[in-house]
């Protein structure tokens, strides 16, 4: 270290600067003083990004000289932004195919978890067939329970941050009631429709989520995704409709049960664009930080489970149980799940199949949610969309406790094409694309 070197004034983050001004210490000093100033007192980026910003104009008022200096500091400055050994550009080349794979990783992950969804849900009626609203209950408290669990244990380990813990509860309020009214709209509409009607009016979900992301996140989507999605709907729609009588049985259900359906959907379209709101304010709030998956679950399961309590009498009249006698239906079905009772010979499978259905299920709320996070709700969309027509071919498959396996549509193989083809116009990104992921990042 040269003699010129001082110790400079640490009495405050504006100590550099009164101290050039007042002695107008010259270049090589000055250098030597900022130098010595950053290496042993370690400023902050705040003061990092003053020191850049102040230091020429001030080497220039005692000086003359601040060119020169103002160049050295942006050279180690662009010498420090670049990526060390190991480390990713963050703006393309690797990072981006990083980004990409990751989001198609999630995306596989959520549609085997989505496939497996739809069977364990069909399995696990198979003991609690006379017992779906026991069902549905039971999931909802589990979930609870089970996420508050999880959430208190990632807390302890230091994963969750206090400050994840104090963003505002109001949006979580909004999720539980906007899932427990598609859940109630849902569930009146399905007790009037065939099962084959319903995953076609689901495709409605797709249309939905589009429109609230433009409206609300101000999202804009390139033509070869708007295309991509209406002909994932046009091949599922195929691929259930094709030999089901879909098409007469909602017109035998009436138009006001499938509106009603229709509505269920934009419930849960809408509570999904909300949580894709409260990722993106919350990595705001938390200065680039990433709100754990666990504090959306399982804040929002518990408003979700408070609101089907208020929602209780509605519902259960739903599933033709008057109110008055519910608490002997919940003790049925409760000993049904557990297989015990003089009502344990028609609840073969169970517990083993309803938990398996509840682990199931919560793997996959977890699995679409984190796709949420890292892309967005619409292709979130895409991949639970795409679980249907491969539920339709395993069920095709010898499973246990099903019987005899249903056969395929007859247009089943033209609408999984249709639905490829769609996926594959989503994720297409035209050359002059300003993106380099249309599948991460819609625009």
């Amino acid at each position: 270290m040269t003699p010129l070197c001082r110790r400079l004034p640490t009495a405050g983050a504006a100590s550099p600067f009164v101290h050039i001004r007042r002695q107008h210490t010259s270049p090589p000093a000055a250098i030597c003083d900022i130098r010595r100033f950053h290496q042993t007192e370690q400023p902050g980026f705040a003061l990092r990004v003053r020191l850049r910003r102040h230091l020429p104009v001030l080497l220039a008022e005692a000086t003359g000289h601040g060119g020169a200096w103002e160049r050295s500091v942006e050279g180690e400055e662009e010498e420090n932004a670049r990526p060390r050994v190991g480390e990713l550009e963050p703006a393309s080349g690797r990072g981006s195919v990083n980004r990409t794979a990751e989001v198609v990783a999630a995306a596989a992950v959520t549609v085997v978890m989505g496939v497996g969804n739809r069977v364990m849900y069909k399995l696990a009626l198979v003991p609690l067939k006379q017992y779906p609203f026991f069902l549905a209950q039971l999931a909802t408290i589990g979930y609870v329970i089970v996420y508050f669990s999880i959430l208190y244990i990632r807390y302890r380990t230091g994963i969750v941050t206090d400050e994840m813990l104090s963003v505002p509860k109001t949006p979580f309020l909004f999720v539980g009631l906007l899932e427990a009214l598609g859940a109630a709209t849902g569930m009146a509409a399905g007790a009037m429709l065939s099962g084959a009607s319903i995953p076609i009016l689901s495709q409605t979900f797709l249309v939905w989520q589009i429109f609230l992301s433009i409206v609300f996140l101000g999202r804009r989507y390139k033509v070869n995704q708007l295309l991509g999605c209406f002909l994932v709907t046009v091949g599922v729609i195929i691929t259930v409709a094709s030999g089901s009588g879909a098409g007469k049985s909602l017109k035998e259900a009436g138009i006001f049960w499938s509106l009603l359906m229709i509505v269920s959907f934009l419930f849960q379209a809408a509570d999904t664009v909300l949580k894709e709101v409260i990722f993106l304010d919350a990595t705001r709030k938390l200065k680039g930080g990433s709100l754990d998956l666990f504090v959306v679950n399982s804040f929002g399961s518990a408003f979700q489970a408070l609101f089907i309590c208020l929602l209780l009498p509605f519902l259960s009249r739903l599933w033709g149980i008057p109110f008055s006698q519910l608490p002997n239906y919940l003790k049925d079905g409760a000993a049904c799940f557990l297989n015990v009772g003089t009502l344990s010979s028609g609840c073969d499978g169970a517990p083993l199949l309803p938990l398996l259905f509840i682990i199931v299920n919560m793997g996959f709320n977890i699995s679409l949610l984190h796709l949420l996070k890292i892309s967005s709700a619409v292709v979130s969309c895409l991949a639970s969309t795409f679980a249907v027509p491969i539920s339709i071919y395993v069920f095709t498959l010898p499973l246990p406790y099903l019987g005899i396996a249903s056969s395929l549509p007859t247009g089943f193989l033209a609408g999984a094409i249709i639905l490829i083809m769609g996926l594959l116009i989503y994720t297409w990104t035209p050359s002059n694309g300003s993106s380099n992921s249309s599948l991460a990042a819609p625009t």
